[in-house]
């Protein structure tokens, strides 16, 4: 994803948008694993950061990320702007991260 921009704001500070291009996503759907379930539930007895869940939630996310920057280069972007994040829960044990923004060309 480099010399690929993206922004939570409306605008690239510092750049123009001369172009835009729509809304692009991307998401993906994860399943938990038994073995982090099992770590998670001794994890609630004493305490502490799960971070087996942190790790899957973090590669959730960046693939999530890297399916939106591919749709908006696709759309002849080089930047994304109001650039979001969602989750929501697919089935039990299962959950989606969603992230979207609205593709555009900066100078």
């Amino acid at each position: 994803m480099t010399d690929f921009i993206l922004s939570n704001l409306e605008i690239v500070p510092g750049r123009e948008v001369v172009a835009y291009k729509g809304l692009v996503q991307g998401n993906t759907v994860r399943a938990k694993h038994v073995g982090r379930d099992i770590m998670a539930g001794l994890k609630n007895i004493v305490g502490g950061e799960l971070r087996g869940y942190t790790e899957l939630l973090d590669d959730a996310r960046q693939q999530a990320t890297a399916r939106m920057v591919e749709s908006a280069r696709a759309q002849g972007a080089n930047a994304v702007v109001n650039v979001r994040f969602s989750t929501s829960a697919i089935t039990a044990g299962a959950s989606e991260l969603y992230v979207y923004g609205t593709a555009v060309v900066v100078s």
